[in-house]
Formats: structure tokens, sequence, C-alpha cells
């Protein structure tokens, strides 16, 4: 199984948490494996949401969690993402970023925390 968490849950991350959801046997028939949304980290709460059920508001919940393999970086400018993105890097986690301001500043610093 493939644990992803969601960091943001506006336009981008909304689009990302649904796609995967309506196209789970789809995307995870071309991963090899069950791919599975774990966390979305949001500041807001979303009642009567789908996402209600894996909402977290605290980031180290998921950089703490070892079967998070995959984090999906939609929240857009500089602080707090690159602080959330290294920390994820550094415990091993795998990163997906929509976030082109972010890359233009530390892409290069990621890159070799990733390598």
């Amino acid at each position: 199984m493939i644990n992803v968490a969601i960091l943001g849950y506006g336009t981008v991350g909304s689009g990302v948490f649904k796609i995967i959801n309506e196209n789970n046997s789809h995307i995870s028939r071309r991963a090899g494996e069950e791919v599975r949304i774990k966390y979305v980290l949001d500041l807001r709460d979303f009642p009567g949401d789908p996402v209600e059920d894996v909402l977290v508001h605290d980031v180290n919940v998921i950089i703490d969690d070892k079967d998070v393999d995959v984090v999906v970086e939609v929240m857009g400018g500089v602080n707090p993402a690159y602080d959330f993105v290294k920390r994820s890097l550094e415990s091993g986690k795998s990163v997906c970023t929509s976030n082109k301001e972010l890359v233009a500043k530390h892409g290069a610093e990621l890159l070799e925390i990733a390598n």
C-alpha cells in the first residue's frame, strides 16, 4: 500500500483528493499497489466533507508517521511549505509539489536532500 498525505485542502488539494479517490482503482493498478490518502493537512475544518475522516491540523502527525510514503504539497507560498517539505524529505518521504515559488527559491536544496 502507498500511503499519501496531502498538505493543503484548497482548490488544488481538494482536487487532488477528489481525483485520487474517484480514480483509485485505475491509479492503484497503474502504481502496482493500492494508493490510499492517509492524511490531509489543513488549518480549517470541513464538517460533512469526505476529507473529514483523514483531516489533521498538525504536520507532525504526517512527518512522524513512518507509514506515509508520499507527501503532496499544494499549500502554495514558501512558508510554511518549505519547512514541511524539507522535514518530509528528511524523514524519508517522497514529495510532489506544484509550488513554483518554493521550487524557484529552494529547489536545489530540496533536490539535494531528496537524493
